[in-house]
């Protein structure tokens, strides 16, 4: 069993209480069921955001906004522009290389958990993989949230122990001389991969390469994905 498979995507109550575990959180005020009949998942949020903003820790106001922000306008399609971009423009691709954080930032991406990145970009012979050994730092402005995996202790050690059985679970199988790099993230600097251009897209946009590029692509757990495909 995979890593995708054995720790599936948040659900609406676990993102949050994700959140809320991170002072910023969100859970929707539904009064139309007593507390006693919610499900665990919302009662834990509810009982959370209860105290949090009882404390005068949270601003409920605040809190809607960030999930807006997060749910809405930042995530993976903030990261393939940014990827879109390199592979169409080798100004920005150098600039990447160079300074990303400073690349990044003049595309209008910036803020929580993004302000110190790096880029690197996988090759014919070099894949690149990120984790975050330690806690799990992830570069928030251009990738969104961390998916429940890459918090995982499991993830968290073997990446580093054994990276190429690590990406055989998520399905992606490499070459033997095809050579892995794994790169810790930090508080201090947080990386996005640039995953390779599919082949056959000489004649796509910015916009039909975005849409190519996946979050795990971004993280190095997988490749952008080819013309056409779904």
């Amino acid at each position: 069993m995979g890593f995708s498979s054995r720790f599936p995507a948040l659900s609406v109550d676990e993102l949050r209480l994700y959140y809320l575990w991170m002072a910023h959180d969100h859970h929707d005020h539904d009064d139309d069921h007593p507390d006693n009949e919610l499900d665990p998942m919302t009662a834990r949020v509810r009982a959370l955001e209860t105290i949090l903003v009882g404390k005068g820790l949270v601003d409920p106001a605040a809190i809607d906004a960030i999930v807006e922000t997060y749910e809405t306008k930042i995530g993976p399609r903030n990261g393939a522009h940014v990827v879109a971009k390199a592979w169409t423009d080798p100004g920005f691709a150098a600039w990447l290389k160079t300074d990303a954080t400073a690349a990044i930032a003049s595309l209008g991406y910036t803020g929580r958990q993004g302000e110190h990145m790096r880029a690197v970009f996988n090759t014919e012979s070099v894949h690149n993989l990120v984790v975050c050994t330690l806690c799990s730092c992830y570069p928030w402005s251009v990738l969104g949230l961390p998916p429940v995996w890459y918090k995982s202790p499991p993830y968290r050690s073997r990446a580093v122990i054994d990276p190429r059985s690590v990406l055989a679970e998520f399905g992606l199988g490499l070459p033997a001389d095809t050579s892995i790099r794994v790169w810790d993230s930090t508080a201090e600097l947080r990386y996005l991969v640039i995953p390779r251009r599919p082949v056959g897209t000489d004649d796509l946009d910015a916009a039909a390469l975005a849409a190519l590029v996946t979050r795990d692509s971004m993280i190095g757990t997988g490749l952008a994905r080819s013309a056409g495909k779904p």
